[in-house]
């Protein structure tokens, strides 16, 4: 499994960053600031495609760290899944995603690809593939 890079600072067309975001679509720090800043992520949209960033919701904002339930997270990658199945034309560089400041480690998110038919162009971070 080919793995993304440690920190992404651009993209080739056919590339979208994945990165964690807030239930309230507010993209201001970590890897959502520079999805709104660099990959088009909109601000406000919280979750899904947007531009060359796709978001997945890790954290609410008005409840803090480790707000969001993890089951919730594991139906977001999920729908990342099969997104990434029917968009083989994409490629999908995921990031850390909340594993800095929606507070949960790198197991728990690396966990949630266990056992997953993961398609060719979904680019792991390194961390997590200890994990599957």
């Amino acid at each position: 499994m080919r793995t993304s890079p440690g920190f992404i600072t651009s993209l080739k067309p056919n590339q979208v960053f994945v990165f964690g975001s807030n239930t309230e679509g507010i993209h201001g720090g970590g890897a959502a600031r520079i999805a709104h800043q660099k990959f088009r992520a909109i601000y406000g949209q919280a979750r899904g495609l947007q531009g060359q960033s796709y978001a997945i919701v890790t954290k609410d904002l008005k409840k803090g760290m480790r707000s969001i339930d993890l089951e919730e997270i594991r139906k977001e990658v999920n729908e990342l899944l099969t997104f990434a199945t029917i968009n083989p034309h994409l490629e999908f560089l995921v990031t850390r995603f909340g594993c800095e400041l929606a507070g949960y480690e790198e197991r728990e998110i690396g966990e949630m690809f266990r056992g997953k038919v993961i398609p060719d162009n979904i680019l792991l971070p390194q961390s997590f593939l200890q994990y599957l």
